[in-house]
């Protein structure tokens, strides 16, 4: 593929899916100088003001998992209208039900065609089947092109590896987390979207045995989505703050003591590679891709999901062990530079782009 002849249009969900948000936001900023021309059709949410500074068009459409037939006819005008007016040679889809559209719309005979797939899954598997058909198939992780091969069937995956920019180092100091800490609090973060798939429930249901044996401990989640009301009453009377949805992540990660990542499936979640770029180690559960990531007690510690007790305990180790937290955080911030640079992601991709 010639890069400086290509018009690429990249479709996702972006609806609640701020990492994969993330992802097509870099890939915006890695073949922005390289191509024609670029633009991003996507729900309503996505960061258009970043789209504005990169010069990019956005399009947007309603959420592709509202299936109603209005929905779905909005959708597949959109996506071609878009194709045609701007002139589009190559499709990206970071979803499937945005593969399902290229697809059915035939859009897949007119243009290269890419799907990245960010998670495992494990239900529509004939409707899987159909939207990756013809697409050039992209695996964030190698327990994701392992669900695509042994579920769905699928052959000629590729995995890249997602990737997130280094931190860097200028840090803007959070009140809320500023007068934990001069309080002589340790502070421990969750980030992700409040959502069944990352787990907060557990997370909230850890606080009180961690509590129990370290008082002066401070919690927060980084965060919105569809569980927000239920989770908030869930931790109305824990030392829980709920700071929103935030897009300086690395920011916040940087002045917290500990990370924890509850999630109870995963493709390969940005949420350690972003901890492990601001030096700091982490707490994960022990599913799909963040097994690939953090290796238990070189770089952070892993856990059973689903099991408040156990990620109590390892948070309770932690704090116990501050010598050895140290330790993990310099393997972290090596297993980013060596493993999960934007360098390595950017040239990655390029390569791939290039070779078909």
């Amino acid at each position: 593929m010639v890069l400086e002849e290509q018009n690429i249009m990249f479709v996702l969900r972006a609806t609640q899916q701020a990492g994969t948000e993330n992802v097509v936001l870099q890939l915006c900023e890695v073949f922005k100088p390289l191509v024609n021309k670029i633009v991003v059709v996507a729900a309503s949410g996505f960061n258009k003001e970043r789209l504005d500074e990169l010069g990019i068009k956005y399009y947007a459409i309603p959420d592709i998992e509202n299936k109603s037939p209005k929905t779905v006819l909005s959708i597949m005008k959109t996506i071609k209208r878009v194709a045609k007016e701007e002139k589009i040679t190559v499709i990206h889809t970071q979803h499937r039900m945005a593969a399902f559209y290229v697809r059915f719309t035939g859009l897949y005979k007119k243009c290269v065609f890419i799907n990245t797939s960010h998670n495992t899954f494990f239900n529509r598997k004939a409707l899987t089947r159909y939207a990756y058909k013809h697409a050039n198939l992209i695996a964030c992780g190698e327990m994701v092109k392992k669900n695509l091969t042994d579920v769905f069937g699928l052959s000629d995956v590729t995995v890249i590896h997602n990737a997130v920019k280094p931190f860097d180092s200028n840090i803007v100091i959070d009140e809320a987390i500023s007068k934990a800490k001069q309080e002589g609090k340790y502070t421990v973060g969750n980030i992700g979207r409040l959502s069944e798939q990352k787990g907060m429930e557990y997370f909230i249901n850890a606080v009180p045995d961690v509590i129990a044996a370290h008082p002066d401990t401070e919690f927060f989640i980084v965060g919105s989505g569809e569980d927000e009301a239920k989770l908030k009453e869930m931790a109305k009377d824990l030392p829980v703050t709920f700071m929103g949805y935030r897009t300086d992540v690395q920011n916040i990660m940087s002045q917290l003591d500990l990370v924890v990542l509850s999630s109870l499936w995963e493709g390969l979640p940005l949420t350690p590679i972003e901890a492990f770029s601001a030096g700091k180690t982490i707490v994960a559960t022990a599913v799909d891709g963040t097994v690939e990531i953090v290796k238990d007690g070189y770089n952070g510690l892993l856990v059973k999901a689903a099991d408040s007790k156990a990620i109590a305990e390892k948070i309770n180790w932690m704090i116990g062990h501050p010598a050895d937290q140290k330790q993990m955080e310099a393997k972290a911030l090596d297993t980013y530079n060596e493993e999960f640079s934007f360098d390595t992601l950017a040239k990655t991709y390029i390569d791939y782009y290039r070779s078909i």
